[in-house]
């Protein structure tokens, strides 16, 4: 995770050569392990680039990234396959060289193509006056852009920060392709296009439909002054996914998938699913598939692999370099149990469990009620509800999440007593939460401005953060996770029908309608929680490994 930024001012006396104060402060929380300001200029614009870096694999490589030509390269993204590299080598300066030898828009466009993994990029070319930038096809990294009024300048960055008298300043880039800007041509003309460089699936797709689509939504939110345009050349970069498979379930499956729509599955529910040779070899291939993709994210970080056995720390003072966002939920428990396999058995594994305070009785209405699934890991409690400081620290916090949290605990413990689990009870008070929601965690959730947005950008931030108390047969005490990649099933509920609303329309218009429904979720997905969710682990310096959001992993879904 890293934090990337590029200024550029058609205004001499509007250029600074600082970002500022707040942005960099935002952008450096990003990446602590390096940081580092570059400035170009040319006839008609300036360009301030700022590169914040969090080290995880490879060689530490300070950003911004400069050549013999001039150009200019920024990378927020990991690299896991789809082009060769090296093991140990890292991933900016891969990208970057293999941008260099790029001859034309064509190579440019097949290199991202190509590239399996979660990424955002700002890339300038010097003798061109071009500016590249864009996301992946999912949008799992965060990359926003601010313009000013009348066009004097405009701005990239990881993450927003506030800008006196303006509202509605930044806004997130649509991961809809990548986007190209003249800046030479702007500086003349006054006026700033982006050219838009689209994804396009399958042989015989309407490129031109579907781009024209973008085009419509993606200036809707755009100043008067800004206009955005398809390439002339109608050049496009090929989907990562395939489109989604419709096809429907075949006898004797297709019956007890009809049977269970409108009661919750059971131990012999499952069992009885399990029964169909086709069903099961799917089930076998799903955790196949899953289980390489965590170990991927597990296994590339840096260890003490070097320490002799008198250097060795015991086990109970080894830390952990892997957390997980952890409720005791399925996904949280797949992810966990999957870990468990690849990461080395020496080392502990961090589960993450957030929880605010609520009274009692809030807490046994809500956990004995059905409750609807959603993507949050907690009620955001009421004023009332803080007040209530005769009870236990344990009943103050003793929410739904917080209770599953530690059944999955000893389920995890039992399949697995030699790993060491550090199951982190990080408790929020009402203070604590209006306090940091104010100063720090609502300029993250921006521009999304939703309740759920709230509520959720609150829970990931604090168990992110990973700031609580140990809980071990020996006691409690207080505990700060130091892992750098923090594991998260953000995503799965749109991949794999995890809302109640799934339920809904699977009992209302049959496969069909899921499927739809599915497809509806995923075609949304680069414009709702990813980009949000990276901004807010990231404030942390950590990485957001969203598992169920991988490349290898979705078009097994698709």
């Amino acid at each position: 995770m890293c934090g990337i930024c590029c200024s550029v001012s058609f205004s001499v006396e509007n250029f600074s050569k600082d970002l500022k104060e707040d942005l960099l402060y935002r952008l450096s929380r990003r990446g602590p392990d390096s940081s580092k300001q570059l400035v170009k200029s040319s006839v008609g614009y300036q360009c301030l680039f700022s590169g914040h870096v969090l080290h995880l694999r490879g060689v530490l490589t300070a950003q911004p990234v400069e050549d013999e030509r001039g150009d200019v390269f920024l990378w927020n993204g990991e690299v896991f396959s789809g082009i060769k590299f090296e093991a140990g080598e890292n991933d900016t300066q891969i990208m970057f060289n293999y941008l260099s030898s790029c001859k034309n828009e064509s190579d440019i466009l097949s290199l991202f193509s190509e590239v399996q993994g979660p990424w955002s990029f700002i890339y300038y070319q010097a003798s061109s006056h071009h500016l590249w930038f864009g996301r992946d096809f999912f949008g799992r990294r965060s990359l926003l852009w601010h313009f000013s009024d009348l066009g004097r300048s405009f701005c990239l960055s990881s993450v927003g920060a506030q800008i006196s008298g303006e509202v509605n300043q930044w806004q997130e880039v649509p991961a809809s392709g990548i986007f190209r800007i003249d800046l030479k041509s702007t500086s003349i003309s006054k006026s700033l296009v982006l050219k838009l460089y689209p994804w396009k699936s399958i042989p015989g797709e309407n490129v031109i439909k579907e781009c024209v689509h973008s085009l419509i939504q993606i200036s809707a939110n755009l100043p008067t002054f800004v206009s955005v345009v398809a390439n002339e050349a109608k050049l496009y970069l090929k989907k990562p996914v395939v489109p989604l498979n419709t096809m429907m379930p075949q006898a004797p499956l297709a019956i007890p998938c009809i049977n269970i729509a409108g009661v919750l599955p059971t131990r012999e529910t499952l069992q009885r699913l399990l029964t169909d040779g086709r069903m099961k070899e799917v089930v076998q291939q799903f955790i196949d598939v899953l289980s390489v993709s965590v170990k991927r994210r597990v296994l590339c970080l840096p260890r003490d692999e070097k320490l002799t056995p008198s250097e060795a720390l015991e086990a109970c003072d080894r830390k952990a370099n892997v957390a997980i966002l952890f409720s005791g939920g399925i996904d949280s428990m797949v992810i966990a149990a999957l870990a468990d396999h690849h990461v080395p058995l020496d080392e502990p594994i961090d589960l993450l469990n957030v929880a605010f305070r609520t009274k009692e009785k809030t807490v046994l209405t809500g956990f004995n009620k059905k409750r609807k699934k959603q993507k949050s890991h907690c009620e955001i409690p009421s004023e009332e509800s803080s007040k209530n400081d005769d009870d236990s620290p344990d009943k103050q916090f003793c929410v739904p999440d917080r209770v599953t949290g530690r059944v999955g605990l000893k389920e995890l413990q039992a399949a697995n007593p030699a790993r060491i689990w550090n199951f982190v009870e990080i408790n929020v008070s009402l203070e604590e939460l209006q306090e940091l929601r104010r100063t720090q965690i609502c300029h993250l959730v921006q521009p999304l401005d939703t309740v759920l947005d709230d509520s959720i950008g609150c829970a990931v931030w604090f168990a992110s953060r990973g700031v609580g108390w140990l809980v071990t047969q020996d006691g409690v005490r207080s505990y700060q996770s130091a892992a750098k990649v923090v594991l998260t099933g953000i995503g799965a509920d749109e991949q794999l029908a995890g809302y109640s609303r799934h339920r809904v329309r699977f009992q209302t218009h049959g496969m069909e309608g899921l499927n739809e429904e599915i497809e509806m979720e995923l075609g949304r997905i680069s414009s709702r929680n990813l980009g949000r969710d990276d901004r807010v682990i990231g404030d942390h310096g950590k990485e957001a490994s969203l598992e169920k959001g991988r490349l290898d992993f979705t078009p097994w879904n698709w």
